[in-house]
Order: C-alpha cells, then sequence, then structure tokens
C-alpha cells in the first residue's frame, strides 16, 4: 500500500541515530562490519558521527533511512541473517538545528556551570 497524502509528507530533514546489533554472529568483534558501515557513510555524502554505540547521521528523511536500509544489506551481504536496529530520529519544524549545535548546546551548559561554581 503506497501513501501519497501530501499532508503526510516526511519531515525535510532529519537527524537519526543508529545502532545495528547483530544477532547469532560466530565472532564477538563487529569490528570489521562498523568499519564497512562507517564507509558506507563516508560515500553517502551525508554528515555524520560515529560513537561508541553507534552513529548518528543527519540528511534528509529518505536518505537518512535510505542509508540505514543499506547498512542492514550490507552487513547482511557479509552472512549476518538477522539483524536488529535501535534507531532514534529527531526532527525540528521551529528552526534548522545541525546535529554540532546539540554538542554546542551542552558544551556551553558545562562551561557555564564551571564558571558559577568557581
Amino acid at each position: 500500500m503506497a501513501l501519497t497524502n501530501p499532508a503526510l509528507a516526511t519531515p525535510a530533514s532529519c537527524i537519526a541515530d543508529f545502532s545495528l546489533i547483530p544477532i547469532g554472529a560466530q565472532n564477538v568483534s563487529f569490528a570489521q562490519q562498523i568499519a564497512d558501515i562507517q564507509r558506507l557513510m563516508q560515500q553517502s555524502g551525508l554528515k555524520y558521527q560515529m560513537h561508541a554505540t553507534g552513529t548518528t547521521i543527519e540528511g534528509p528523511w529518505d536518505q537518512v533511512s535510505q542509508i540505514i536500509g543499506f547498512a542492514h544489506t550490507l552487513i547482511h551481504q557479509q552472512g549476518i541473517v538477522r539483524i536488529q536496529t535501535d534507531i532514534r530520529i529527531t526532527t525540528r519544524t521551529d528552526k534548522v538545528q545541525p546535529m554540532e549545535s546539540n554538542y554546542d548546546s551542552v558544551e556551553r551548559a558545562l562551561s557555564t556551570t564551571a564558571a558559577t561554581a568557581t
């Protein structure tokens, strides 16, 4: 079933944080697969940031969801038959807020707290 209601279009831009979890893999290390996913992110042209437990990616909703799907396909092609993925997505309609601004807000709060503590 295809939805074609323009009033229900996806948001123009989003920030998604995702983590792929292979189920049933023989090896406990997932480093090679993570490296492959990071190469996929580089090729996408989208803004992304790897962190200790996943990857944050920013861009148009359709491209972000597509690249997460590509990551699944990439890992399935390596013989992992089951993957569970945790995804958090944020969107805003009141202003453009790139992912770096979230970090900057926390850094400002930390520096303000440090200045008032001394």
